[in-house]
């Protein structure tokens, strides 16, 4: 068996910024999350503000360029979640409609990965109301 050669995580991530990767990632995203029936309930009919601030937050949670902060001030995520009822089942949602959008990205495994693995551990700590 042939080992996989050793990605560098540092190196894949510049790439996917400077490929304007969230962008895309973000699209996808909501894309499937305006049609999760257990998450429409939570989100606006228009798409448009909360498309380009995850895009803004996730660029600058990822070690990119500080546009959240720039554009809408300093990240207060848990307050800004805690305005919405976030069950454990609608977090499951969440991250569903994450790796799903994350599988048809044309991006090596590993980056896939630690993206997916990062957002769950935030996706549980925004979790308010029970079922």
């Amino acid at each position: 068996m042939i080992p996989e050669p050793t990605v560098n995580l540092t190196s894949e991530l510049q790439a996917f910024l400077q490929a304007d990767g969230f962008r895309t990632l973000v699209d996808l995203f909501y894309d499937r999350v305006s049609q999760h029936p257990d998450l429409i309930p939570i989100f606006p009919e228009d798409f448009t503000e909360v498309r380009e601030k995850q895009y803004c937050f996730l660029t600058q949670f990822f070690g990119g360029e500080p546009l959240y902060s720039q554009t809408y001030g300093p990240p207060s995520m848990m307050r800004i979640h805690s305005e919405h009822p976030i069950t454990p089942r609608r977090a499951k949602a969440w991250l569903w409609c994450m790796k799903d959008t994350l599988e048809h990205l044309d991006i090596h495994e590993a980056l896939r990965k630690f993206f997916y693995d990062r957002l769950a551990m935030v996706a549980q700590n925004f979790i308010n109301t029970s079922e």
